[in-house]
């Protein structure tokens, strides 16, 4: 392989040789195979590449490039000494130049998706609110990709999880809610989602309706309550099915211990 971390992600062939061991911190269902190309157009417009057309979940490079770049996050942040300050930035760049050959983006797309963050880099907080009617759970769909997610986002600074989870709701389902009890906290990487370039935690919060009247909102178009034998296609990104079971599962028990990881 090449040592030009510029050159393509895929290996060229090699004699037949005895299997390098794997490393622990690999899990044994990350693909081998090199991610699909991003389309042109999306690279010439210097967006977010469609990370479910980067390849398979969790694609072998994406873990790699988040720990390297955390590493040089957590240099700059700390070091004193300019030497290792600009050894840092170098590693830091090499995690971009890294991205956008294996993503098939531009180097400045890769700097602009996972250098976001100064200082120490820590994972971003999604809360979602959890929603029943009887039997059935609220569900919204997401105007970005058409598919049905627990109403919530990205946490917000100056807001306390329960705060976001309410503010969320009204804002995605125009109901005013009001928080029960924190049902989990879940790493995403160990779900089903589709690759995504942050480490993310997943915070659902139980919630009852309290007023409001049920309408879409500024990011959604429909808002609708499900049987879990009825659940229309669901936002991957977002939430999975079976974190919806999870969900389903305090309906029956509502004294169940708080999921986490």
């Amino acid at each position: 392989m090449s040592d030009d971390p510029d050159a393509p992600c895929a290996s060229p062939p090699v004699p037949a040789s005895p299997p390098v061991p794997v490393p622990a911190s690999v899990p044994a269902s990350v693909p081998a195979s090199v991610p699909a190309s991003v389309p042109a157009s999306v690279a010439a417009a210097g967006t977010e590449p469609p990370w479910i057309d980067v390849g398979s979940r969790n694609p072998q490079w994406l873990p790699w490039v988040r720990e390297l770049h955390s590493i040089a996050q957590a240099g700059l942040a700390y070091s004193r000494d300019p030497f290792d300050l600009e050894r840092f930035e170098q590693l830091r760049h090499l995690s971009y130049r890294i991205a956008a050959r294996c993503a098939a983006v531009t180097v400045p797309v890769a700097e602009g998706i996972f250098g976001g963050e100064v200082g120490y880099q820590t994972p971003k907080v999604d809360v979602r609110g959890v929603l029943f009617d009887g039997d059935r759970i609220l569900l919204v769909r997401e105007k970005e990709d058409g598919g049905w997610a627990l109403p919530g986002g990205w946490a917000d600074v100056g807001l306390t999880p329960s705060e976001v989870v309410v503010k969320e709701i009204r804002e995605e389902a125009g109901l005013e809610a009001e928080p029960v009890r924190l049902l989990g906290v879940l790493d995403k990487r160990r779900h089903a989602h589709p690759p995504y370039p942050n480490d993310t935690y997943k915070v659902f919060i139980r919630c009852r309706v309290v007023g409001g009247t049920a309408g879409a909102g500024l990011e959604t178009s429909e808002v609708g309550w499900f049987a879990r034998d009825a659940l229309p296609p669901l936002s991957a990104r977002r939430n999975t099915a079976a974190q919806l079971v999870m969900m389903f599962a305090f309906l029956d028990d509502p004294s169940a211990p708080a999921l986490l990881d």
